[in-house]
């Protein structure tokens, strides 16, 4: 019996898919693995990467922050913020963390310096997921397929 895999952010559905093997989620106690028929929990997010698995392929997300529900066929993820790896640009992440070191040390109006710490800690993970998804090796960043109208891959 496959898993059905939700992520779901304030703004939008970001990912379904109805018939997963398997999830790993970042939570705030550590990593954990998720199989169909898992007993039922709610659990904080911590930020870091979130995979899902079906087959041979994987789809990676960062989440940053928020609940997950589990249920014996079901993960709710309810992320603060999330996004796809495949959305993601290496270059773009690290020029936003240079940037944002920059501004940091060159000192930051008190009334900033929240946000700036933010998009600092949201670029380094960024950079740090890419580059463990790297390591992992190219053949494993396998898009799930999208089912096509009739249901079929």
């Amino acid at each position: 019996m496959p898993i059905r895999v939700d992520i779901v952010t304030q703004e939008k559905l970001l990912f379904s898919e109805p018939e997963a093997d398997m999830v790993l989620v970042p939570g705030v106690e550590g990593l954990m693995g998720v199989l169909p028929h898992h007993a039922p929990l709610l659990t904080t997010l911590a930020h870091g990467e979130l995979i899902v698995r079906k087959g041979g392929a994987e789809e990676s997300f960062i989440v940053y922050g928020g609940v997950v529900e589990v249920r014996p066929d079901q993960v709710l993820v309810l992320a603060d913020t999330a996004e796809s790896t495949y959305e993601v640009d290496l270059e773009k992440a690290r020029e936003a963390r240079e940037n944002a070191e920059r501004v940091m040390r060159e000192g930051v109006p008190p009334d900033k310096s929240t946000v700036f710490v933010q998009e600092l800690r949201r670029a380094t993970l960024q950079e740090d997921v890419l580059r463990k998804i790297k390591s992992r090796g190219a053949a494993v960043r396998i898009r799930i397929p999208d089912e096509d109208k009739n249901g079929k891959k």
